[in-house]
């Protein structure tokens, strides 16, 4: 071992090799440390790299003093840098092609805990998800919540299927780390700081980024990063996506890796969902028909789901004694009318039910107000699955 600090060495590293951490890797597996590049004499820094090599010309003292001064500073804001030489460095990571030399930490428990401890599943997909797909996304990840293994939820903290992810992981008790694409003293998007800040704060789980503080985020570092999401998750689960996108690119990377990949179906003609139908049409992903047979697929075993009967029976005994039985079998048929019909407005219940408007508003209000569904800004419903 050389007489630098081996963190703030592979700090260094990951600075000067984030965009090519190959050469980083197979030098310190070639050394056996990141430290002993640092021992390199100036001749053989030449005949590594070449003279005039942009690389060479890091491989200096003064990139360990600058490292260990970002040590001091992230370290004072409560957050770590797990290095590639550190017996913390997530396993399944470290086995990639293309694993950065580090990671930047943000978590209440220690990083052995929260990657060692159990699988880790990822869940990615669309910006602009659809009210099926966020439906799905909670669904599925309230399903793994219901296992035996409780698996960690992985996801990049981007709008749309990402943050949901973590928000129905949370929700349901679930580890998730979130992987940003830019430094670990930044949360972008901006409105995503408090759904950060339970990340940070809940058990078993973590921001993490391989990029220094102080990165902004920039198109080629969403790219960059999905290897991570990758190669973290023993599978990823893509929800919605057009036939171009990251969450395509997470699925290429692990198929790449030789992980599990599963889709999920969308209608034929759905543009959100054209990805997801071009994954399983070419057998580069395995469809998603329920929660069930998904589990199965994972290899874990499912606790109990929720099912028809169980969410009818939870009707009946929220509006016991409050409702007639004639109310409370009207309730249950909504319920279940609306279940069958995903989104569908008040108009179109009233038509099904043969009831009158103002009745089937009434009583939609109230299952709202209990959990029992909801309504998006155009007023149609469907199921709450968080219940």
């Amino acid at each position: 071992m050389g007489r630098y600090d081996e963190k703030a060495c592979c700090v260094a590293l990951n600075k000067a090799f984030g965009h090519e951490p190959r050469v980083a890797v197979t030098l310190i597996d070639s050394l056996g440390s990141a430290s002993e590049i640092f021992e390199l004499s100036p001749k053989e820094l030449d005949q590594i790299f070449g003279p005039y090599s942009k690389y060479r010309a890091l491989i200096k003292t003064e990139s360990i003093l600058d490292a260990e001064k970002e040590l001091q500073m992230i370290e004072s804001r409560g957050c770590d840098f797990i290095a590639i030489t550190d017996p913390d460095y997530p396993a399944m990571l470290r086995d990639c092609p293309d694993p950065p030399v580090g990671l930047y930490y943000k978590g209440e428990q220690k990083s052995a805990e929260v990657f060692g401890a159990l699988d880790s599943i990822a869940v990615v997909g669309t910006r602009n998800v659809t009210s099926y797909g966020m439906d799905w996304c909670e669904r599925i990840v309230g399903a793994l919540a219901r296992t035996e293994q409780r698996p960690s939820i992985v996801s990049g903290l981007a709008l749309g299927v990402d943050v949901c992810a973590h928000r129905a992981a949370l929700d349901n008790g679930l580890g998730t780390v979130a992987v940003m694409a830019t430094g670990i003293d930044a949360v972008y998007p901006a409105r995503h700081i408090a759904v950060a800040a339970r990340i940070a704060h809940a058990p078993l789980s973590a921001l993490i980024t391989d990029y220094p503080p102080g990165t902004v985020p920039m198109p080629v570092n969403f790219l960059r990063r999905n290897r991570i999401i990758a190669a973290l998750s023993r599978a990823t689960i893509l929800i919605e996506s057009r036939v171009k996108g990251g969450g395509m690119m997470t699925c290429s990377l692990a198929n790449s890796y030789g992980r599990d990949v599963y889709a999920l179906p969308g209608r034929a003609d759905d543009a959100a969902s054209s990805g997801c139908n071009k994954l399983i049409r070419e057998k580069s992903a395995e469809a998603i028909t329920d929660e069930l047979s998904l589990c199965e697929s994972l290899g874990i075993r499912l606790r109990g789901h929720a099912t028809k009967k169980d969410r009818q029976v939870d009707i009946s005994r929220r509006y016991e004694g409050i409702l007639s039985v004639e109310e409370i079998a009207c309730a249950r048929q909504m319920v279940e009318t609306i279940r069958k019909n995903r989104d569908i407005s008040l108009e179109d219940l009233c038509s099904i039910m043969k009831m009158p408007y103002a009745r089937v508003c009434d009583m939609a209000v109230m299952l709202e107000c209990d959990g029992f569904i909801k309504k998006d800004m155009l007023g149609r419903c469907s199921i709450n699955l968080k219940i």
